[in-house]
């Protein structure tokens, strides 16, 4: 027996949303669509999950990896941008004593 052919993304999203909606039932779908309802109900059981893990990650603590990512960087320039601070101070201080007249020379 052979495995059933995949649904892409965007049939799978078209068909939960037309049983989210109210337009034909979990069984009329599977049918419609030549799948089983056992298919169909999990697609549409993921799909909520998702979107219930979305809207939660927005409220909660945890950052995404690319937020993750982009903090740490941000990090780094704090304290690259800290040094260059530190550093310039130091030359001005290095340069003051070279341009301040000698007390010998009096």
């Amino acid at each position: 027996m052979s495995r059933p052919p995949q649904f892409p993304v965007e049939d799978k999203i078209r068909i939960v949303l037309s049983v989210l909606a109210g337009e034909m039932t979990v069984a009329e779908a599977a049918r419609r669509n030549k799948t089983s309802q056992t298919s169909v109900a999990k697609w549409r059981d993921q799909f909520l999950e998702s979107g219930k893990a979305g809207l939660t990650a927005g409220t909660s603590k945890q950052a995404s990896s690319r937020e993750a990512m982009l903090e740490e960087q941000i990090e780094d320039l704090k304290a690259a941008l800290g040094e260059a601070h530190v550093e310039l101070r130091v030359w001005k201080k290095s340069a003051e004593g070279r341009l301040a007249p000698s007390r010998t020379s009096r």
